[in-house]
């Protein structure tokens, strides 16, 4: 069995205002660069690596206790390289994986490398108990584009949906649980567009175009919030009026509800939503009914946090370090860290 070495390792504090922030590094991944993280009720905890370029090894894995990473669910799943024959058993570019109850869900874009849509993005839906696939969810054709990142996702109980956001191609795909047809929604609004063509860092520019990608749910205020990469305003919509079929009706309940740093992704805990400040190497929170944002923690234990999850009263993100890319990775390492919230 291929495995990644994943180191565990307690840091000291790191200071963070008047605060004392314990970090913890959860895992460590040299030259393979990590995006995704997500904890499972059980505290099982899964991360994926997106096919950007050759030298993946694998492109989920399940961190182990004792340091170690192995393929998830298995080699074969994980076994697809560039240029290879397509199949329905196997990820071709892994951008997340969300566990919600007992499932794990692995959203494969099918567009390696940046270069286009291979065949249609999918989920794949894995029982946990077991690790077997349960379910397989195509997109329609019509809810994407040739050039689509179809980028995260969030599993909406109670309507029998799960919605994702497509940093590629701007908008919002909504698949249904049950029938499994998917629609698209905010297809190039201003609310899913980019806002700029770049971030800007102590000491680089990084210029991409990276439209809707961060997504939050509030099941208590049934509320879908999401936000562009490169863009530094945060929205929100009421997910009956997401269901409703009714395009105008969906583009004129769009609500700005903050201008924020710029982030990646996102992650809602009761009222406070979790985002990246990525220019300025920060984890921030933002209460939702009061406005107030604060820094969580800040410096070099921050860089790129790509993506957050919470279990516990602890909240995990990954380092991808996105921005200091410029070649082959084979000497970076890329992380995996937790903190304790309140």
């Amino acid at each position: 069995m291929k495995k990644i070495i994943a180191l565990i390792i307690i840091t000291g504090l790191w200071s963070c205002k008047s605060e004392k922030v314990n970090i913890q590094n959860v895992a460590t991944f040299k030259g393979q660069q990590v995006t995704g993280v997500t904890v499972s009720n059980k505290g099982r905890i899964f991360a994926n690596f997106p096919r950007w370029r050759d030298g993946v090894d694998n492109a989920v894995v399940e961190v182990l206790t004792k340091g170690n990473s192995n393929a998830f669910p298995n080699e074969n799943w994980n076994s697809w390289k560039l240029g290879a024959t397509l199949s329905d058993s196997v990820f071709v570019a892994v951008q997340a994986v969300v566990a919600f109850e007992n499932k794990l869900y692995v959203l494969d874009t099918r567009n390696p490398s940046f270069k286009g849509v291979l065949d249609n993005p999918r989920i794949f839906a894995f029982d946990l108990t077991t690790n077997q696939l349960v379910e397989t969810y195509l997109l329609d054709t019509k809810s994407f584009h040739q050039d689509s990142y179809i980028n995260d996702l969030r599993v909406d109980k109670k309507l029998g949906k799960i919605y994702m956001t497509d940093s590629g191609h701007a908008g919002i795909v909504i698949l249904d649980i049950n029938s499994g047809v998917s629609f698209r929604v905010l297809d190039n609004h201003y609310a899913t567009l980019a806002e700029t063509d770049h971030l800007t860092f102590s000491n680089s520019v990084w210029t991409n175009t990276v439209h809707s990608d961060g997504i939050a749910l509030d099941t208590k205020n049934d509320l879908l919030y999401f936000h562009a990469l490169t863009g530094y305003k945060l929205y929100s919509i009421p997910t009956k009026i997401l269901n409703s079929g009714n395009q105008k009706e969906i583009e004129d309940n769009v609500k700005l509800v903050a201008t924020t740093s710029a982030p990646d992704g996102m992650i809602l805990n009761n009222d406070d939503l979790f985002f990246a400040d990525l220019e300025n190497h920060k984890i921030m929170k933002l209460n939702i009914p009061t406005g107030n944002t604060s820094v969580i923690i800040e410096g070099e234990k921050v860089r790129w946090a790509d993506t957050f999850s919470i279990h516990n009263n602890e909240l995990f993100y990954t380092n991808s370090r996105i921005n200091e890319v410029t070649g082959d990775i084979k000497d970076m390492e890329f992380t995996i860290n937790k903190i304790k919230i309140k």
